[in-house]
C-alpha cells in the first residue's frame, strides 16, 4: 500500500486586515497645506500663531507639520518651552519652501497684475492725514514721474482700520507711524521726528526759552482724539511722571489743530514733521524732545506679503533694499 504524503497546510490569501498598516495621516500627500503651515510655523515661532495666521485650529496644523515630517522622514522642528526653532533641516526646507509659498500666496496679486486693463498697474498705499499730507507728497510725486500710467490709490485711514486693509490685501502696504508691532506684520522706520509745543505768540509760556513738562499742568491741551499714537504718547509720558494735565479738545488733523492753538484755543504736543516755516511766524515752538520721545515714519507691510512691480518701486523710493531681509528666521530666534 502506497504512502499517503503529508498533508500539506492549505495557504489563504492574506487579507487586507492581516497585512500591517504603516501610520495614516489625513494631511499626507496635501503638500502646499504642509509647506505652507510649516512656514508659518518658522515664521511666527509658535504652532498657535501660526494657526491663527492660517485660520485653522492648533490641531490641523499640528498634524500638517506631522505628516510633511513623516513623509520627508527628517524631524523640522524642536519645540523649546511655548516656542519651537527649527532644526538644521528645517531650515534647510524652509529657505527652499518659503519662495514655492510666496508665489502661491500671490497668484492672486500677479494674475490681476497680469491681466489689469491699466497699462501701468495699480498701486494701494494706507496712511494717515498727516502722512499723506507732509510725508509723501515728494514720494508720490517722484513715484508719478517714475510710473506716469499707474493708478495710484492713497487710503486715508489710520489705527486698527489700516491694519484691517493690510491684513485683508486691499492695500500693498501701508506708510505711518508705529508704537506697538503685531508679529503678522513688520516695520521698516525711516525718518524720525522730535516733538514740539506750539503755543500763540501771546501765551504766557512762549516768553520762556525753557519749558518744563510740569508747566504744561495749567493749560488746556488740544489732542488728537484718543485712539491715535499721539494722545497715547503724550498720556503715557504724563502718566510716567507723575505730572497732572488736562485736555481741552480732541480733534483729528494737524493744521486743525495748528489753527486751533494760533486762534487760542489751548496748547499742543505735535510731531515735528508738520512744522514748517510759516508755522513758526504764527505759533510759539518749543522743541520737548527732553520730555517726550521722537516719533518715527516707516513703511508696514504683511510678512510674506508679494509686493507687485509699482510696490516695489514705491518702496525703492522710500529706501532702496527695505524688507530685503524679511521674514527670514535664524536658528533659535528669540520672541519680538
Amino acid at each position: 500500500m502506497a504512502k499517503k504524503s503529508p498533508a500539506q497546510p492549505v495557504r489563504r490569501p492574506a487579507t487586507r486586515a492581516q497585512e500591517p498598516s504603516a501610520p495614516r495621516f489625513y494631511y499626507k500627500g496635501n503638500r502646499p497645506r504642509q509647506l505652507r503651515a510649516f512656514c508659518a510655523i518658522a515664521k511666527l515661532g509658535t504652532l498657535s500663531r501660526a494657526a491663527e495666521s492660517l485660520f485653522l485650529s492648533q490641531p490641523s496644523v499640528s498634524l500638517q507639520l506631522a505628516a510633511l515630517e513623516q513623509e520627508l522622514g527628517a524631524r523640522l522642528v524642536e519645540r523649546r518651552r511655548r516656542r519651537v526653532v527649527l532644526t538644521r533641516e528645517g531650515l534647510a526646507l524652509y529657505e527652499l519652501a518659503l519662495p514655492l509659498v510666496e508665489g502661491l500666496d500671490a497668484i492672486d496679486a500677479r494674475f490681476r497684475a497680469v491681466t489689469s486693463d491699466l497699462a501701468g498697474g495699480e498701486l494701494n498705499i494706507a496712511a494717515g492725514a498727516s502722512t499723506i499730507q507732509y510725508l509723501l507728497p515728494p514720494l508720490v510725486h517722484a513715484f508719478r514721474q517714475q510710473r506716469p500710467q499707474a493708478r495710484l490709490q492713497l487710503h486715508n485711514v489710520t489705527g486698527k482700520d489700516g491694519l484691517a486693509l493690510l491684513r485683508s490685501d486691499q492695500v500693498d502696504f501701508a506708510v505711518g507711524s508705529m508704537l506697538d508691532v503685531p508679529h503678522d506684520l513688520a516695520y521698516e522706520p525711516v525718518q524720525a521726528y522730535d516733538p514740539f509745543l506750539i503755543m500763540p505768540l501771546d501765551h504766557p509760556l512762549a516768553a520762556r526759552s525753557e519749558i518744563r513738562l510740569e508747566d504744561l499742568s495749567p493749560y488746556g491741551l488740544i489732542l488728537p482724539p484718543q485712539r491715535l499714537t499721539t494722545y497715547r504718547l503724550v498720556d503715557l509720558v504724563f502718566q510716567q511722571r507723575r505730572v497732572p494735565y488736562q485736555v481741552a479738545i480732541e480733534v483729528g488733523g494737524w493744521e486743525i489743530i495748528k489753527n486751533y492753538v494760533a486762534m487760542g484755543l489751548g496748547i499742543s504736543v505735535v510731531t515735528g514733521i508738520c512744522i514748517g516755516p510759516a508755522d513758526r511766524q504764527r505759533l510759539a515752538v518749543r522743541n520737548m524732545a527732553a520730555y517726550f520721545p521722537q516719533r518715527s515714519y516707516g513703511v508696514v507691510m504683511r510678512k510674506g506679503k508679494y509686493l507687485s512691480a509699482e510696490a516695489q518701486a514705491f518702496v525703492d523710493l522710500v529706501r532702496p533694499g527695505l524688507f530685503s531681509r524679511a521674514d527670514r528666521p535664524e536658528a533659535g530666534h528669540a520672541e519680538r
